[in-house]
């Protein structure tokens, strides 16, 4: 009962949204077999996102497709796997892909704008505030923004791939402070078991937190032309729900679907917000770190006590960093619990280098100026540049 009216009120709550991400998955926009955009598909969306407009909303699109268009036009019929395959088709499908948008946005008097990211412009401070002052100014002005990943220039061997628009469309709801996010795809809800295999697997309406058992529900990779499976998924609403966003899973081809969501149908899968970071705590939290400071067990005790990282209570440095950057903390071998995933600990704003450091930690605070000299940062990382990793 009490989850049912938990639910009711989040659900009712999606229609005062202002702020909505609104991801398209690829088995969602293109055709079935691999036979190009839906075009119809896009029109009835294109109507939807216009009424959000004319309802003096903000409509955020993340689309994906591109790689899709590019292998049509390249006649491949099949997944393209290959990275300089894969790079190309994109720089052939943005085009196209951007053009459709640009004809179905237009025949309801919307504007669209192309944004293609990379995970540099979130996890340097500097270009990320710089992405999120053009969002805002497009949003003042009507505009609608069209994310897409840059898959032209985004690798994994250089690590700056998101992976899946499924994480992409999570941070960009994470930045700019979106109240919902909409992910709409060929999976229509998450299940308590694997739909595919299980005939007696059930959708899960509502979740109110991201449980270990919740967690377990998920299953692999997705299908021939996407990336994104239910896994990543829930990585998606981990991210979002950390900037105090509810998340929808949902069919993307269910009828006017997204209308629906946000009239608080119950539809697909609604995921509760979690009690929101701060704006400053999530780009910590989100972005990648450039090295990992190891520490004892009475530096994790004091972070934890909201204390200031002491260069005493490091172990070992590892990797290369700069004075600012985001590094990874580690607990001590064998140390679980709260705050500890994977031996990671935490992430922190560093105020020493790794150079720095690697000459001063083990010491006491009074120590560091006769080292590195007069003005030097007596401590690690301060308590506000401190963000804890769930378990």
């Amino acid at each position: 009962m009490e989850n049912d009216q938990a639910e009711a009120e989040a659900r009712a709550s999606l229609s005062r949204a202002n702020r909505i991400v609104i991801k398209i998955g690829t088995n969602t926009i293109m055709r079935p077999e691999g036979l190009g955009l839906d075009v119809e598909y896009l029109y009835r969306a294109a109507a939807q996102i216009a009424e959000l407009a004319r309802a003096g909303k903000q409509p955020i699109v993340v689309t994906s497709g591109a790689i899709g268009m590019g292998a049509r036009e390249l006649g491949i019929a099949r997944r393209v796997t290959e990275l300089r395959m894969r790079q190309a088709c994109a720089a052939i499908g943005q085009i196209a892909l951007m053009d459709e948008y640009r004809r179905a946005f237009g025949v309801f008097g919307l504007t669209p704008a192309q944004l293609l990211v990379t995970r540099d412009a979130w996890d340097n401070r500097s270009a990320y505030l710089n992405l999120r002052a053009s969002v805002e100014t497009l949003l003042e002005e009507r505009v609608v923004p069209v994310f897409n990943e840059n898959d032209v220039v985004s690798t994994a061997e250089i690590g700056n791939a998101f992976g899946d628009n499924d994480q992409l469309s999570a941070y960009i709801a994470s930045k700019i402070d979106a109240e919902v996010l909409i992910i709409l795809s060929d999976i229509d809800a998450l299940y308590d078991a694997d739909p595919r295999g299980n005939a007696l697997a059930r959708a899960i309406p509502y979740v109110g937190e991201l449980s270990s058992e919740i967690l377990a529900s998920a299953g692999g990779a997705g299908s021939e032309f996407s990336t994104g499976g239910m896994a990543t998924k829930l990585k998606a609403v981990a991210i979002a729900r950390d900037a105090g966003c509810r998340v929808v899973i949902a069919d993307g081809r269910a009828d006017r679907v997204i209308t629906r969501v946000l009239a608080g149908e119950s539809i697909g899968t609604l995921f509760d917000a979690a009690h929101a970071l701060k704006n400053r705590q999530r780009w910590i939290k989100n972005s990648r770190p450039q090295g990992t400071i190891r520490i004892d067990e009475g530096a994790l005790a004091a972070i934890r006590a909201k204390k200031s990282l002491l260069p005493r209570g490091v172990t070992a440095v590892e990797g290369r960093f700069a004075r600012g950057d985001v590094v990874l903390v580690a607990a001590p071998s064998g140390v679980s619990g709260e705050g500890a995933v994977g031996g990671a600990a935490a992430k922190v704003v560093t105020s020493l280098s790794s150079e720095d450091l690697e000459r001063v930690f083990g010491r006491k605070s009074d120590e560091v100026e006769a080292i590195l000299g007069a003005g030097a940062a007596k401590i690690v990382a301060r308590p506000e540049e401190t963000v804890f990793l769930e378990v």
